[in-house]
C-alpha cells in the first residue's frame, strides 16, 4: 500500500515538474517571438497601459508616445503625459522613459515592472477631496487579464515636484527622484536640486523623503542649504493634510543660516550674520492666512553697517565706531497668529557700546512695542543732561525707553524728539554740535569726498 502511494506521488510530482517546464519554455518561447514584439509595438498594447497606468495613478486617462521594444523584457517610450488628476497628483510629464517587464507579474494579474527609467520629468500635487472612483465595466474574460500596474523602483535623472503657494508655482526643481511603492501608495527620495517657495529664498536641497497618501503627506525628513557648498541647514518633519483632512504641522531646526537671505530688500545691505534656532508651524490648511506657529532665533557674528541712522549719531557723538556694530549678543523668540506677529525676548547686545532690550508687535505691517536702550556713558558725552532722558543705570549703562509705531518699511520712534527737547533747553549745546556738524562738513569739502 506504502510503496503504491509512493509510487502514486511520484507521478503527481513529474507531472507538476513536466507542467513548470512547458509553461517556462512557453513563457520563453513567446518573449523571444516576433509576434510578441509587434503586439507590445502595437496601438492596442498601448491604450491597455494607458489606462492601467492613469488608474494606478489616479487620472482619468494618459498618453504614451509609441512605444519600442528593445529586448525581451524591456520596452522604451519617449513620453507619458496626462493631467486631471483626481487624488494627489494634479499633472504628469515624463519623457525619455525604459522599463524592465517582469512576465512572472502576469500570473498574480499584474503589469510588474521592475525597473522604470526617466530621463526627465515634471509633476504637479495638490490639495484635493477625496472622493470614490467611478467604477468601469469590463469584459467577462477580464478576469484572466492583470488588472494593475505594479512598479518596483522609479528613478528619474532630473524631475521638478511642483505645487501651488500663495497663487504661485513652488516646488523642488532639477531633484534626481526615486520612487518606491508602500502599498498601494508611493514613497518618494529626492537628492539635489533647488526649493522655490513665495516668501522665502531659494535653497539647496540635500535630501529629502516622503509618503504621500490618499489622506496624508508625510514628510519623513528634509534637509536644505543656502547653496551646495554651505555648512547652514535646515532640517525639518511634519505632516499635510490631502484628503478632507488639510491640516498642517511642521517644525524645523535651523542651523548657521545667513540671515541676509531672509530680510527685507531695505534691510539686507546693512545686517549680517548667521541664525540658528527652532520653528513650529501648524494650520488648518496650508494658507498662510489660516497659520500659526512659533520659535526662537540666535544670530552669531551679527554685524550691522551702512545705517544712516549709525552714520548720523557717530558723526554727532564723534564717535566713529558707532558706524559699525559686532554684535556679541544677539536672540529673540516669535510667535505668530495670521496676521500679527509678536517679537519678545530681543537681547541684542556689543559690549562697552550698547544693549536692547524689549518685545516688538507686527501686525499687517505696522510696527507697535516698546525697547530699552542703554548706552555706556561715554557714547552719551555728546548730548547735555543725558541722564534726563537715559534716567536709568544698570550694567554699566546708561536706560531709556523707546516706543516704536509706523511700519516696517517706514519705522518711527520716539526717542528723537526727546533729544531735540535738550538741545532745546541747553541752547550752547546745540550751538556746539552746530559747530562741530560744520567743522566735519569743511573736512569733507576740502578732502573732496
Amino acid at each position: 500500500m506504502w510503496s503504491a502511494l509512493r509510487k502514486n506521488w511520484l507521478i503527481y510530482t513529474e507531472a507538476i515538474a513536466i507542467l513548470f517546464v512547458i509553461v517556462a519554455v512557453t513563457g520563453i518561447v513567446i518573449f523571444l517571438s516576433p509576434w510578441l514584439t509587434h503586439y507590445i509595438e502595437s496601438d492596442t498594447f498601448r491604450a491597455a497601459i494607458e489606462d492601467e497606468t492613469a488608474k494606478g495613478l489616479h487620472f482619468q486617462g494618459g498618453h504614451y508616445a509609441p512605444i519600442r521594444r528593445t529586448s525581451s523584457l524591456t520596452a522604451k517610450s519617449e513620453r507619458f503625459q496626462t493631467s486631471k488628476g483626481q487624488s494627489a497628483f494634479k499633472s504628469l510629464d515624463a519623457q525619455e522613459i525604459s522599463a524592465r517587464f517582469n512576465p512572472w507579474g502576469v500570473f498574480v494579474r499584474q503589469w510588474r515592472f521592475s525597473d522604470v527609467h526617466l530621463r526627465s520629468g515634471e509633476t504637479e500635487i495638490q490639495i484635493y477631496e477625496a472622493n470614490p472612483e467611478a467604477t468601469v465595466p469590463k469584459p467577462w474574460f477580464a478576469i484572466f487579464l492583470p488588472n494593475r500596474v505594479f512598479l518596483k523602483r522609479i528613478e528619474s535623472e532630473r524631475s521638478n515636484v511642483t505645487w501651488r503657494f500663495r497663487g504661485e508655482q513652488a516646488g523642488f526643481f532639477e531633484t534626481q527622484l526615486l520612487i518606491t511603492p508602500h502599498g498601494p501608495d508611493f514613497e518618494y527620495f529626492a537628492r539635489g536640486g533647488t526649493l522655490k517657495m513665495a516668501l522665502i529664498p531659494d535653497l539647496y536641497l540635500r535630501h529629502t523623503h516622503l509618503l504621500i497618501t490618499n489622506t496624508l503627506l508625510t514628510i519623513y525628513d528634509v534637509d536644505l542649504a543656502p547653496d551646495e557648498r554651505s555648512d547652514g541647514s535646515i532640517h525639518g518633519h511634519g505632516t499635510a493634510g490631502v484628503g478632507k483632512d488639510k491640516s498642517v504641522d511642521f517644525k524645523a531646526n535651523v542651523d548657521r543660516i545667513p540671515i541676509r537671505l531672509w530680510l527685507p530688500a531695505t534691510w539686507n545691505r546693512c545686517c549680517a550674520g548667521s541664525a540658528s534656532g527652532e520653528l513650529h508651524w501648524a494650520g488648518d490648511n496650508p494658507k498662510l492666512e489660516s497659520s500659526s506657529g512659533e520659535g526662537a532665533l540666535r544670530v552669531s557674528n551679527g554685524r550691522i553697517d551702512n545705517v544712516p541712522f549709525l552714520e548720523k549719531l557717530a558723526e554727532l557723538a564723534q564717535k566713529k565706531s558707532l558706524e559699525h556694530l559686532e554684535l556679541n549678543d544677539c536672540s529673540l523668540r516669535f510667535a505668530w497668529h495670521y496676521p500679527k506677529i509678536d517679537i519678545k525676548d530681543v537681547e541684542i547686545e556689543e559690549n562697552g557700546k550698547f544693549r536692547i532690550e524689549g518685545a516688538v508687535s507686527i501686525d499687517r505691517r505696522r510696527l507697535h512695542g516698546a525697547i530699552k536702550l542703554g548706552l555706556t556713558r561715554q557714547y552719551l558725552d555728546w548730548l547735555p543732561h543725558p541722564e534726563e532722558v537715559f534716567s536709568n543705570q544698570r550694567s554699566g549703562y546708561l536706560w531709556t525707553t523707546v516706543h516704536l509705531s509706523g511700519t516696517i518699511d517706514e519705522p518711527r520712534q520716539d526717542l528723537s524728539p526727546r533729544i531735540v527737547e535738550l538741545f532745546k533747553e541747553s541752547p550752547g549745546a546745540y550751538l556746539a554740535l552746530l559747530f562741530r556738524q560744520f567743522e566735519a562738513w569743511l573736512k569733507k569739502v576740502f578732502r573732496g569726498d
